[in-house]
């Protein structure tokens, strides 16, 4: 190969999207799209306004507001005197746009763009460094907890649309500080200790309390008080009757407050019928550092490897460090490419299982050692269902094994044993087959006559 030709090569060899990034087409957009339209339908429901800020911000307006996770922010180089950076949400600039505009003292805004964050990419577990964020965020004075219910509604109703059962994990960030204070924890140290308590999800105790005191210089005693509060999760009114029962938290301030908040939040969400989503979980700290109030996040209840697929939480003073303004706000950041791995995987799964089931009917023959494999009989059997307009197969060969005709039929909702004793009284056996591939029972004997219609009943139910 020439040297031109090599250098080609080595080229399209690199060719490749960036780290963390990656392209959309056919199906994965349409599916893309569909939590899109699903997600905004609910928005505009609820009286959203949509908004779009430039992908990059002044580097002194993200400053500040992400805690440790300022490291994964994107800085750009100097361009015409002003330092930049890619957004690392779409919260910061929504707090930015709000301080700008002293016309708006109340708003519910969505917005739907690409983020930008210097991470470790995980794209099988849709963590990427390029990625979709859907925000929904009331803004204004309201009396109190009202946003905050309706918020929880919004986030139950759109997972709704997206047929994915979800549980929606709260904290109050004030009753969190108190239990710091209460168990020790210096005033300069709630923010780290929180990013550490943060991660009891994804780590067993014992490695957090490890980070706490060997990483972040936490007495070891004061590291069991928290974990004593900080491992309980329940429903709301239990989480609220264990935080009554506890006198010295009981007299912090913070967590009074933080209580008769949730003890109203609770009542809210009782008339809209969210508290059967809820997890009440004291770990639930959420690492950033602008929450003032009530946090939240959205895990879905199936397997999966992508962890929270959406969250947020109240925000009061974020406005007012712009400027003179003070708007108090809350709101929900949607995990687009989190959902979209969900509901991709999900697909992949079900047009899998429709390529398995080609048919509605499996017809099996069974025999012993002199069985002829009764040929003509499945054939017959299988004309009878094709002229009745249902899917049926059988195995194409002269003697199949028995259990070679059962591994097949596990993909099919019902299975058609042909014996000679049944055949001879006129009959044969109907089986439904769950989907496991289990069978439900020992089936039905039914006319041959009557096949047909005694199947689409069974289809039909």
């Amino acid at each position: 190969m020439t040297t031109k030709g090599n250098a080609m090569a080595s080229a399209s060899a690199q060719l490749k999207t960036p780290k963390g990034t990656r392209d959309w087409v056919g199906q994965e957009l349409r599916i893309r799209d569909h939590i899109f339209s699903t997600v905004s339908d609910v928005f505009r429901l609820h009286g959203g306004v949509p908004l779009d800020t430039p992908v990059f911000e002044l580097r002194d307006v993200l400053a500040g507001k992400y805690g440790e996770d300022a490291r994964l922010i994107y800085n750009l180089e100097d361009q015409g005197g002003e330092l930049c950076s890619l957004r690392y949400d779409l919260t910061v600039p929504f707090a930015r746009f709000l301080a700008t505009r002293t016309d708006i003292k109340q708003i519910k805004r969505y917005q739907i763009a690409k983020v930008y964050r210097r991470d470790q990419p995980a794209i099988s577990r849709g963590r990427l460094r390029e990625f979709y964020q859907c925000d929904f965020d009331v803004a204004g004075v309201y009396d109190p907890m009202i946003p905050d219910a309706e918020i929880l509604r919004v986030l139950v109703e759109a997972f709704r649309g997206l047929d994915m059962n979800i549980t929606i994990k709260l904290n109050h960030r004030r009753i969190l500080d108190g239990l710091f204070a209460v168990s020790g924890v210096p005033s300069d140290k709630t923010r780290p200790i929180s990013s550490a308590v943060d991660k009891l999800d994804k780590a067993p105790w014992e490695e957090v309390k490890r980070e706490m005191v060997e990483e972040k210089g936490l007495d070891a005693a004061v590291a069991d008080r928290i974990g004593a509060y900080v491992q309980r999760r329940g429903t709301m009114g239990e989480m609220l009757a264990y935080l009554a029962s506890q006198p010295e938290a009981m007299a912090n301030e913070e967590i009074q407050a933080g209580v008769k908040d949730m003890q109203l939040l609770m009542s809210y969400l009782e008339a809209m019928d969210v508290l059967d989503k809820i997890s009440f979980d004291l770990s639930l700290a959420r690492g950033l550092d602008y929450y003032t109030g009530l946090i939240y996040e959205v895990i879905v209840n199936e397997p999966n490897q992508v962890g929270s697929v959406a969250a947020g939480g109240r925000y009061d003073n974020l406005v007012g460090m712009y400027g003179k303004q003070q708007i108090p706000c809350i709101g929900v950041s949607f995990g687009i490419d989190r959902i979209f791995t969900i509901l991709e995987k999900r697909q992949k799964r079900m047009a899998a299982s429709n390529l398995r089931r080609n048919a509605d009917v499996y017809i099996i023959a069974a025999g012993g050692k002199e069985f002829d494999g009764l040929l003509l009989q499945r054939m017959a059997i299988a004309r009878q269902l094709w002229d009745g307009g249902i899917q049926a197969e059988y195995a194409a060969k002269v003697k199949p094994k028995l259990q070679t005709q059962f591994n097949a039929s596990k993909d099919v909702p019902i299975a058609i044993i042909l014996g000679q004793d049944e055949l001879d009284a006129g009959q044969v056996r109907l089986k439904e087959i769950k989907e496991d591939g289990e069978e439900k029972d020992r089936g039905l004997l039914v006319s041959k006559d009557d096949i047909v219609e005694e199947v689409k009943k069974l289809l039909s139910r």
